[in-house]
């Protein structure tokens, strides 16, 4: 499967805010949090497009992701492939390609993943670990690597 990340546009917000509840919907009922109205303005909301990119797959929307710049780093925020495209090595290998860049920055990535979702085994498999957790949120972070892949 081919894959690319291109820069977002107006227009794929909603789809993305879409995409969102879909993705979000069963963790978030679990955790008795799911508003319909609320996961997607949540989206709107903290929608940043100058650090957020689509993921096409063979030329179709399949997903999207932030890598937002903050103090200390990166944040990776809004990573969400459609239902479809998951469990096949797409999140592994968009992720392994952020990280690439940011290893090569030498930036620490982190980001919150809600309790008991299966992505927090993703980013565990790409040396994410615990920082810090709430009731609802689990707070990962990533020093960056080096050329021999340890940590900085």
């Amino acid at each position: 499967m081919s894959w690319n990340l291109r820069p977002v546009k107006t227009a794929d917000i909603e789809i993305i805010a879409e995409l969102r509840a879909t993705v979000m919907r069963a963790d978030l009922e679990r955790l008795g949090r799911f508003d319909p109205h609320r996961v997607r303005r949540r989206l709107r909301d903290s929608f940043s497009a100058e650090h957020t990119s689509v993921i096409e797959t063979d030329g179709a929307f399949a997903g999207c992701v932030t890598l937002r710049p903050a103090e200390g780093g990166h944040w990776l925020e809004h990573f969400y492939l459609a239902p479809h495209r998951q469990g096949r090595g797409l999140g592994s290998a968009v992720l392994g390609t952020l990280l690439e860049r940011t290893d090569a920055e030498g930036s620490t990535v982190r980001l919150d993943v809600l309790r008991g979702s299966a992505a927090r085994r993703l980013y565990e498999r790409h040396g994410f670990t615990v920082e810090d957790e709430d009731p609802v949120d689990v707070f990962m972070v990533r020093a960056p690597r080096t050329a021999a892949g340890c940590p900085g």
